[in-house]
């Protein structure tokens, strides 16, 4: 290969992993010396290295056209790099390649996904399935024609759920119409589950691989909604049914069937191991699968299509039998080549299987036995033996299987059904793969054949492709030629010397043998390139396929390709008592009974099918999806090269490749080639040529001439870009050598320049060490001179101060001990005069103490006296009746008084406070008591002092008298007992005086308790009343709503009968405007009694009421019509509606219409006029009265309501009931307005406004979401800006573009400018602004975070850059608007905002996991992370994303949480509630009066609105 030099990136090729990366280090002769990434050294042939780009980007990319180098290895590595992010979808132009996972992936495939690929143009959004499906459907719409997509792939690709996958976004895109009772699609999802159970099997690559061909056809209405459906089914593997090898498994139904339980046990099945069919392989369960679960849905599936029940009795009934068939054995009979059964298990069989079959055992017998023959003279009965048993056994079973899954297949489409008016339709073909396994047989033969059939379709549409790109580019594509595989398909199918001629001609002919036929076969193709004969075999033969030779062995052709009718068991089973199975086999004609077989070509009614397909296919546009297995373990992220490669070959892509290969596989916009090769001709970057044309000066000075310029792109011949690369490679070798000179120079000068100073330095040093040495020395000197000095000073010093404390010390210790002497003294002298004293007055006082005590026990022995006395008095008294009457009496009126306070304690429970008072006031008379009965003790006691003082005079005089004296010395001992008890009676009283001030204590502590707790009871008594007040008033409304549907449904039934006489007596049914009754009220019935007369005669009356109604009509059509503008921020058209309302007493009427011609009038005017403008008026007006009626409105059902919950109550309920009454005063009538009894149509009314004001609000937050839709998908991605040589941004890593945003930006901004401009005109709430202004913001962020997860190219650090700058604008824009009016908006753009900051982060391989997840990215998921981090490539400073060990960390946490659906989904879900409710509008809306509004002059014309000219006079 030319281009390839020292140090090309190159790939080689590898006997493991097919290619291996490498770069070329030398050239020995001929030969490169390569050295591969793992260090191995290899010798190879330049002309056998492909180029490989260096500067790959480290996520692939998602189109392989892409690619810089579009060869086998590139594709190869690219779909690694891809397969390992979990990228399974990749792109090669419209083709789409999908690899199996091996994992879930629900986050792919939910419903907000399929909403993000609806409508999207194809390739905007990264690869997907849903792209593809779109596309087709798109097309079919836009373009009315049929379109087909094509699924193709080997075993374990994972075709089927790909092809479940379209089939289920096709019915999201294409259900139902809203009117149409029909489940097509639910049927159509639902015939999958149905046919895998009976046409999918275990094989060696596969659990459950399709073991049939199957093209599901979607018909479409012309509204593009599903309207019917057709599946049609391709060679179903029969031989399946009776033969089967290890490790591989029967038809799933067969298994779920044994595995059913009571159904198994009624059909007399058992294990899968005990029936013949099953136990040739001993796989009998499949893991993660429960057989028994899959028939449950099974049977659901046959519920869905419309599978009766006894039908599917049937069918499992068919299924048993054919088990019970296969274990039906031979031995040889009793003639000769004869068979019969050979033991008591086999005639169980036979008979099991007659019996579900509903035949006869003996005629199936001889059916299986026995063959007859028809002749010239007769029937002639021909004995089978053992082996001619056998097959004819298991030709019973295939036929019966094949009859019941083509019935299946039939009954589904029968249930779908097929709209025969349908134009257009989507095809979805999901075929087997190209096949090449170790032995290959009849089945791959035809299978290979299928998809030489389809190749040859795919390379005409990629040729077709290949053509329209060059034609839309117009450049010169005549010349292009591709290798066409019309040869093989003629070897196989050309009539009449084909391999299907030849076989089945040689199944014609009975003695024919596969040696025979091979013989034939290399004798008519002895000279075809594309057979050969089997080196190892005589009768294998070997075919060149597009993807590869396949040896195919021939040993089983003929039988294979043989499809014998036997006209005995279709006999048999026709005259089935079961009419399912009669149904399977209808009569024969009367010439197909004459003989006993019936010979049909598999391979000829395969070939005509195939016809018919390929028509159907050339009939619609295609669209293809290639499935590949990375491996054979089915284990994910495991990544096999050769098998991959080998898939590749056999679905065609790079066939594909080499079909670009063969034109101008290389091709890049203009903008992109001088991005890349620009620096090869600096001459011309300066900025005076397009990038056309300096892509064109860029070629001319290379001298290439293998390419073509397009209208926006440049296309290269294959092997054009590496020449460029080469030549690019060398001019940067070149600059590369220039920089390392320049930094060589600038080192070395910068060493030496480093190394002068270093000496200067250095020298220096040195002799500042040797100054700084010496001057030390020298200080060092004069110190110790000044030491010593010092020292000696402080030596005698110390000796002196020495000296001096020991002197002070002598002196303060001899002062001390004299001080103390003294001291000692003076004290005893102190002391003993202390004593003294104390001796003295204690002598006195006992002398004192001891009068008084003989003083006190005298007086105490003559109370004494005059107690016992008065005691005995009472005692007297007390005997009497008088005494005791009066005792009675006086306890029967306590005992009343007792009584009467029971009851009225019973009665004020309430009033436990007056109580507590109550007992504080007797405490406070009984401690008042016993204070004045301790003044008196104390008067006692001071009074018999004062006569002790007279008995001591009388003493001293009488002290010459000895009998006195004796006398006085006997009262005073009496004296003394007295006094004694009166002190013990004192310190009782004292005592008991102490108990009631602690009792009185202990009760203020308990009043103050009491208080407490009463406060408190308050407190939670005026929060209960306002609970019960919020809850009365929604009881109310909830009465109020029910009595209005109450009224709905009488009146509906009574609307035909009562609406005529409404009409013709309407004046009838309203009172004289003096009464004061509503014009709009339609009383009661007994209320119209007497006027009802009245009104029928008086026709003036009615016909001015009638006017009247129609007078206030057109003025408030009027006023809902005309813009009448705001005064004061008050909207005009709201207050005047009210007040009318308000003074045509509407709120209060019954029955009324006048509130449902607001609600349509205002909805009319809403469809009619300038949404921008219109919408922002009701808006305002709609909130505004709706605030009015929640403010001015009362339920009339509320009073009458609480009324009767508080008739029946008392106490604390009363009063609580008595508190709700008045409870409106609190929510703001403070200034005496009066509220308006409203009846149900009012309450109804105030509902319908506020379901007008959720709808206006919706439709401004919708129709804002449309016009800011185009914007942001064109601000997304920054606008590729021509590089000019002299104005290049810099590159540098630090620093910040400084360019404005670009228009798209400036839109956005002008229409957020508009939208509030609009807005604040029309006066709207504040509240309203802040709530559309967040949702916006919101709808912003959801359409650039989504946009950024699907769109790779807009997941780079200049692209962030840019959507920064216009978030930063945005930012500015927000803080403008302030917070009243933009509220959280800033807040809404969160996940944006760190999803941009993630992309022009530097250095993001150093940053960890938690400090992603902590830092930079908190509101961001781990999956969210992950997909920004994969998809992020550096278009500025080719800087690498995360490190390779976060995303493994990441890959770990996702696979954890793989089976959590609702964190699996990486997209936002928009959010289309309304976020507000009434109770918010009412809170956040300011009060205003309306009175103050005066009427326009349009409206003054108006009679009916006189009054309010009036009240504005």
């Amino acid at each position: 290969m030319s281009a390839v030099r020292k140090g090309s990136k190159v790939w080689v090729e590898d006997r493991d992993q097919a290619w291996v990366a490498a770069e070329v280090v030398d050239f020995v002769g001929k030969h490169a010396h390569v050295v591969t990434a793992s260090g191995k050294k290899v010798l190879a042939i330049p002309a056998k290295l492909f180029p490989r780009d260096a500067e790959a980007e480290f996520g692939g990319v998602d189109d392989m056209t892409k690619l810089t180098y579009l060869n086998e290895p590139g594709v190869l590595d690219n779909l690694e790099r891809r397969y390992s992010l979990n990228e399974i979808y990749t792109y090669t132009g419209s083709i789409l390649i999908a690899v199996n996972p091996f994992t879930k992936l629900p986050h792919l495939y939910n419903v907000h996904m399929m909403g993000q690929y609806n409508g999207a143009p194809f390739g905007e959004l990264s690869p997907h399935v849903f792209a593809v499906a779109d596309a087709a459907y798109r097309a079919m719409i836009n373009e009315a024609r049929s379109q087909s997509i094509l699924v193709s792939g080997e075993s374990g690709a994972g075709k089927t759920e790909t092809t479940k996958l379209i089939m289920q976004y096709l019915t999201f895109v294409g259900g139902r119409s809203a009117g149409d009772d029909g489940t097509v699609e639910q049927q159509v999802l639902e015939s999958n589950p149905l046919l895998e159970a009976f046409g999918n099997a275990r094989t060696v690559r596969n659990d459950n691989s399709s073991r049939f061909g199957k093209f599901v056809e979607i018909q479409f209405d012309a509204n593009g909604r599903i309207s019917g459906a057709a599946i049609r089914t391709y060679l179903l593997e029969r031989s399946r049914v009776v033969q089967i090898t290890d490790p591989e498994r029967n038809y799933h139904c067969f298994y779920q069937l044994c595995a059913s339980g009571r159904d198994a046990e009624k059909y007399k099945l058992g294990h899968p191991s005990q029936f013949h069919y099953l136990n040739q392989s001993k796989t009998y369960e499949l893991c993660g699968v429960n057989s028994a679960e899959e028939y449950m849905k099974t049977r659901r599936a046959m519920d869905i299509v419309g599978i009766t029940h006894e039908e599917q009795e049937a069918i499992f009934r068919t299924l048993a039998a054919i088990l019970h068939l296969g274990n039906i054995e031979f031995s040889p009979g009793k003639e000769h080549d004869s068979s019969a059964v050979k033991d008591q298990k086999s005639e169980f069989h036979m008979q099991m299987a007659a019996n579900l079959f509903m035949c006869d055992v003996n005629l199936l017998l001889a059916t299986l036995c026995t063959r007859s023959i028809q002749t010239r003279e007769g029937i002639i009965i021909k004995a089978l033996d053992c082996n001619a048993a056998v097959a004819s056994r298991d030709a019973l079973a295939k036929t019966v299987y094949a009859r019941l899954f083509d019935w299946l297949v039939e009954k589904i489409n029968r249930s779908v059904g097929q709209d025969k008016d349908s134009r257009v339709q989507i095809g979805v073909l999901d075929i087997y793969g190209f096949e090449c396994f170790r032995n290959n047989s009849f089945e791959q033969f035809c299978i290979n054949f299928a998809n030489e059939k389809l190749q040859q379709h795919f390379n005409e549409h990629v040729f077709k492709m290949e053509q329209e790109e060059y034609r839309k580019e117009e450049i010169n594509w005549s010349y292009i030629e591709f290798i066409d595989n019309q040869d093989v398909l003629d070897l196989i199918e050309k009539k009449p010397i084909g391999i299907i001629g030849l076989l089945d001609e040689a199944c014609m002919f009975p003695k024919s043998t596969h040696q025979t036929f091979s013989t034939k076969l290399f004798q008519n193709f002895r000279s075809h390139q594309r057979l050969e004969k089997a080196k190892f075999s005589e009768t294998d033969f070997t075919i060149s396929h597009y993807a590869g030779k396949v040896t195919y062995q021939t040993d089983s052709f003929l039988d294979k390709n043989r499809d014998y009718v036997v006209v005995e068991h279709c006999i048999l089973l026709s005259s089935s008592k079961c009419p399912f199975v009669a149904g399977l086999f209808p009569s024969l004609p009367l010439e197909s009974s004459r003989s006993s077989y019936k010979f049909s070509s598999v391979a000829s009614r395969f070939k005509q099918q195939l016809q018919a397909l390929m028509e159907t296919l050339n009939s619609t546009e295609p669209h293809y999806i290639r499935c590949v297995k990375p491996n054979s373990l089915n284990q994910p992220q495991k990544f096999e090269n050769q098998s991959i490669l080998h898939q590749l070959r056999c679905g065609g892509v790079l066939e594909a490749v080499r079909i670009s290969l063969a034109g101008y596989p290389t091709r890049k916009t203009f903008h992109e080639f001088v991005d890349r090769f620009g620096l090869i001709a600096l001459e011309v970057m300066d900025g005076s040529y397009d990038e056309k044309t300096t892509t064109e000066k860029i070629l001319q000075k290379l001298k290439l001439q293998n390419y073509q310029l397009g209208k926006t792109k440049v296309f290269l011949r294959a092997g054009q870009i590496g020449i460029l690369d080469s030549r690019r490679a060398e001019v940067l070798d070149t600059a590369a050598k220039c920089i390392q000179g320049r930094l060589r120079t600038f080192v070395a000068h910068r060493d030496f320049v480093s190394t002068r100073a270093a000496a200067i330095s250095l020298q220096a040093s040195c002799r500042g060490y040797i100054a700084r040495n010496m001057y030390s020395a020298l200080q060092e000197a004069r110190a110790s001179i000044l030491i010593q000095k010092y020292v000696r000073r402080w030596l005698a010093m110390v000796a002196l101060l020495h000296l001096r404390s020991a002197t002070v010390l002598v002196q303060s210790s001899i002062r001390g001990f004299l001080t103390r002497h003294r001291f000692l003294h003076r004290k005893e002298h102190r002391a003993a005069t202390l004593i003294q004293a104390q001796w003295r007055m204690r002598k006195a006082r006992s002398t004192f103490c001891h009068r008084q005590s003989n003083i006190v026990a005298i007086q105490c022995h003559w109370r004494q006296k005059l107690a016992k006395r008065e005691l005995r008095r009472l005692k007297q008294e007390a005997n009497e009746a008088g005494a005791l009457r009066l005792a009675k009496n006086k306890l029967e009126k306590q005992l009343e008084d007792l009584t009467w306070r029971l009851q009225l304690e019973k009665k004020l429970r309430v009033s436990s406070e007056e109580a507590k008072l109550l007992e504080i006031t007797k405490l406070h008379k009984a401690l008042e008591s016993m204070s004045l009965e301790l003044d008196a003790a104390k008067l006692a006691t001071v009074n018999e002092c004062n006569k002790n003082a007279v008995l001591e005079n009388r003493l001293d005089l009488s002290t010459k008298e000895k009998s006195a004296l004796e006398r006085e010395i006997i009262a005073i001992a009496e004296l003394r007992n007295e006094n004694a008890f009166l002190k013990s009676s004192l310190n009782a009283l004292e005592k008991k005086n102490f108990v009631l001030e602690q009792d009185l204590i202990k009760a203020k502590e308990d009043t103050t308790d009491t208080i407490k707790k009463l406060k408190e009871v308050e407190n939670s008594c005026s929060q209960l009343q306002q609970n019960l007040r919020s809850l009365e008033e929604k009881l109310c409304s909830l009465e109020d709503e029910n009595h209005v549907l109450r009224q709905k449904t009488l009146s509906a039934s009574l609307k035909s009968n009562t609406k005529p006489i409404l009409e013709k007596h309407s004046g009838a049914f309203s009172l004289p405007y003096a009464d004061r009754k509503p014009v709009f009220e339609t009383p009661t019935p007994t209320k119209l009694i007497a006027p009802f007369s009245q009104g029928l005669s008086d026709s003036r009356r009615t016909k001015l009421t009638t006017e009247k109604h129609q007078e206030n009509y057109e003025f408030l059509s009027c006023c809902i019509k005309e813009d009448l503008g705001f005064k004061d921020a008050k909207p005009v058209a709201a207050c005047v509606i009210y007040k009318c309302l308000v003074r045509w007493h509407a709120f209060e009427s019954e029955r009324t219409a006048i509130f449902d011609y607001i609600i349509e009038g205002i909805n009319d005017v809403l469809k009619v006029g300038d949404e921008n403008v219109t919408l922002p008026y009701w808006l305002s007006n709609a909130s505004a009265l709706l605030c009015l009626l929640q403010r001015n409105l009362r339920s009339s059902g509320f009073s009458i309501t609480t009324a009767q919950r508080s008739a029946g109550s008392s106490g604390f309920n009363g009063r609580v009931a008595q508190a709700l009454k008045s409870s409106f005063k609190y929510i703001g009538y403070e200034d005496g307005t009066s509220l308006v009894e409203a009846k149900y149509p009012a309450i109804l009314f105030k509902q319908q406004l506020t379901a007008c004001v959720e709808k206006i609000f919706g439709l401004i937050r919708d129709n804002l979401k449309k016009e800011i839709s185009p914007l942001l998908s064109s601000c997304i991605q920054a606008p590729k800006i021509q590089r000019v040589h002299g104005a290049k941004s810099s590159r540098s890593p630090g620093g910040v573009p400084h360019q404005s945003p670009s228009n798209q930006w400036d839109s956005i901004i002008k229409f957020l400018d508009s939208l509030m401009s609009h807005l604040r005109e029309n006066h709207v709430p504040s509240f309203f602004i802040r709530k559309i202004t967040t949702q916006v913001f919101s709808f912003i962020n959801i359409s650039l975070f989504n946009s950024l997860l699907l769109r790779r190219e807009c997941c780079t650090f200049s692209n962030g850059e840019y959507v920064k700058s216009g978030l930063a604008e945005l930012e500015k824009w927000i803080v403008n608007a302030m917070e009243e009016f933009a509220g959280t908006s800033w807040h809404e753009l969160n996940y944006i905002r760190q999803a941009v900051g993630f992309l022009v982060i530097h250095q993001k391989r150093k940053k960890s996991l938690e400090e992603i997840r902590q830092d930079l990215c908190p509101a961001l998921t781990v999956r969210q992370i992950y997909r920004i981090s994969t998809m992020y490539w550096d278009d500025k400073y080719g800087t690498q994303s995360v490190s390779n060990e976060v995303v493994a960390q990441m890959r770990e946490i996702l696979n954890k949480d793989s089976q959590n659906l609702t964190s699996n989904s990486f997209l936002l879900d928009d959010d289309l509630s309304i976020p507000f409710s009434t109770e918010d509008i009412y809170m956040a809306l300011p009060a205003f009066d309306p009175s103050d509004i005066e009427l326009p002059s349009l409206l003054s014309k108006y009679p009916c609105a006189q009054f309010l000219v009036q009240h504005t006079k």
